[in-house]
């Protein structure tokens, strides 16, 4: 046999060899984001929400006075400047948004959004209409944008899902929620990251005083409580923004959120006592 047939009869060998050959199912089907799997699944884009589930949680609350942000911050360098470490996005003066998953998948959303709002404001010359542009524009132009990532080949999925508040003109609030397949939906109080499932338990259970919350100041509570459910944290890890009518968006101070965690502590143990002598 000539040494070129031996090197072929190796280099098939090699090909056909069963060991290299076997590969599990899921990575058949993951090398293209527009590849079904034989059940239907899009395989980058649950990897896509597989990255969302491992993000820091954030929280959005809508009540009919305020719309209230918050997130959880990883611990940063001490070196580095806190102001660039921000996970609430102001997108407008009445629209803010908030997200878990890859911050730079977010910061191009966020751009891709803030665009969209000053082209309104330059083509009629008012701001833009959150039914509208929340429902139908923002939420709906960031859930196109990622579904259209999740058809185009040679792009992968936003590994981010946004939570996104604002006011109508007549005072109405909104607050959606967008995730990585390109869907998207109102909520009155949701969540989404790695503590998603307890502090949604949380939002659940206590879903008769969410919705008659009677200031801003227990809406932030509510947000603050939800938080510390889902992180041990200190909470100098927290961002909280508050969004009103009519006003600039807030984001909370840190001595701020120190007093609401000394009334949280408080009303805790006064609760205890009372339910400890029997008065609940």
């Amino acid at each position: 046999m000539c040494r070129r047939s031996l090197i072929y009869n190796i280099i098939l060998s090699k090909k056909q060899c069963p060991k290299c050959s076997m590969k599990p199912m899921s990575k058949k089907f993951d090398e293209a984001v527009n590849i079904y799997s034989p059940n239907g699944h899009l395989i980058q884009v649950e990897y896509a929400e597989a990255a969302v589930r491992k993000a820091s949680t954030v929280v959005g609350l809508c009540t009919q006075e305020c719309i209230i942000l918050g997130a959880e911050k990883r611990a940063i360098d001490v070196l580095q400047l806190q102001r660039t470490s921000y996970k609430i996005k102001k997108i407008d003066e009445h629209i803010a948004m908030t997200f878990a998953g890859l911050t730079a998948d977010a910061r191009i959303l966020a751009s891709r959004a803030q665009m969209e709002a000053q082209s309104h404001r330059l083509n009629f010359n008012s701001p833009a209409n959150v039914e509208h542009i929340a429902r139908f524009l923002f939420c709906r132009f960031l859930a196109k944008l990622k579904q259209n990532y999740t058809q185009c080949f040679g792009r992968r999925p936003f590994g981010v899902a946004c939570l996104v508040g604002g006011f109508d003109c007549d005072g109405k609030p909104h607050l959606f929620q967008t995730d990585p397949s390109g869907i998207y939906y109102e909520w009155m109080a949701n969540t989404t990251g790695r503590m998603a499932q307890t502090v949604n338990e949380y939002l659940t259970k206590n879903l008769s005083a969410i919705s008659t919350i009677p200031d801003t100041l227990s809406a932030m509570k509510h947000v603050v409580r939800a938080l510390q459910t889902a992180t041990s944290s200190d909470v100098s890890f927290f961002d909280i923004a508050v969004l009103k009518y009519k006003q600039p968006i807030e984001i909370v101070s840190m001595d701020k959120i120190k007093y609401l965690t000394e009334l949280i502590k408080q009303e805790t143990v006064g609760y205890t006592t009372r339910r400890h002598f029997g008065f609940i």
